[in-house]
């Protein structure tokens, strides 16, 4: 089948894109009084992406309030973040109203993030012939699950309206040759300071690109990498290495209550609904676009 006739599967980190609006756009407050700027860079971009993708399944996943699995295993994951701000925490509950309106399911598991139901929902979808995936997210986390042209994910570069699509070919320009599935290996070295993840003191991109060129993975260096320079100073922080690395990686065996892919079908733009949502809130300019 030809690309373009490819059937189209949105899956839709929420919780990073109301984060990125939240920074990226000024506060608005609504009739209620109630802050609103985040739901309506959310809805804008739900319908600027309805537009251009033309997806024909759909569906949106939350993170939850709760320690995940990671702060079990490491208390200091994302530890310097400071606590969201109440203006924010009601948005994120007020989104799932929205994703509502739109005729959105949403799904969200204790313990685990966003992204772990994004993986979980590739793993299960990913080999069905003529379907392509694409990630919505406001951040880089899911682009260890992008392959080839077939999964996708679509992220800002600024605001909320200028994106990039990152195929598996952007993904290795990023990381200097390094495959989608390799970045945890990466991070598993390098860490990641935006999540407070500490991989191996000392180890940066220019040395662990390389290793990972050569070794294809951490755990086949640490096994095999004895005659490399940097073995010993790696080893001393094997434990640390392997823990960062298990926290980068996103899990795909989630347990997702969807296992049928037309569960996720999309229905046509339900605008009496939005239009109702969209005048409780004030998105006056909203309305104007799906009339």
């Amino acid at each position: 089948m030809n690309k373009n006739q490819m059937k189209i599967l949105l899956l839709i980190d929420a919780n990073s894109l109301i984060h990125r609006c939240f920074h990226a756009l000024p506060p608005l407050t609504g009739p209620n009084n109630q802050p609103s700027g985040s739901l309506y860079g959310l809805a804008s971009i739900l319908l600027k992406i309805l537009r251009e993708q033309h997806p024909e399944f759909i569906t949106a996943f939350f993170d939850r309030p709760e320690p995940t699995f990671r702060k079990e295993i490491f208390y200091e994951y994302k530890i310097q973040r400071p606590k969201a701000p109440n203006e924010l925490v009601s948005q994120i509950i007020e989104a799932h109203k929205l994703f509502e309106a739109f005729k959105i399911k949403t799904f969200e598991v204790p313990g685990l993030e966003a992204d772990d139901l994004i993986g979980t929902a590739v793993e299960n979808f990913k080999k069905i012939p003529d379907l392509k995936i694409v990630i919505l997210t406001g951040d880089l986390d899911s682009l260890q699950l992008v392959k080839d042209d077939k999964i996708v994910s679509e992220t800002f570069k600024k605001g909320i309206s200028d994106t990039i699509i990152y195929n598996e070919e952007a993904v290795k320009q990023r990381y200097q040759g390094l495959a989608p599935n390799q970045i945890s290996d990466f991070k598993g070295l390098v860490g990641d300071p935006s999540d407070n993840i500490p991989g191996v003191p000392g180890i940066g991109p220019k040395t662990a690109i390389p290793l990972i060129k050569e070794y294809k993975s951490l755990e086949n260096f640490l096994e095999n990498g004895q005659l490399d320079k940097n073995y010993l100073k790696i080893t001393k922080f094997k434990e640390q290495a392997l823990l960062s690395k298990n926290l980068a990686q996103l899990k795909c065996d989630a347990p997702l209550d969807v296992r049928d892919l037309s569960e996720l079908k999309r229905e046509s733009l339900p605008k009496e609904n939005l239009i109702s949502y969209f005048e409780k809130l004030g998105f006056k300019s909203l309305i104007s676009r799906i009339q």
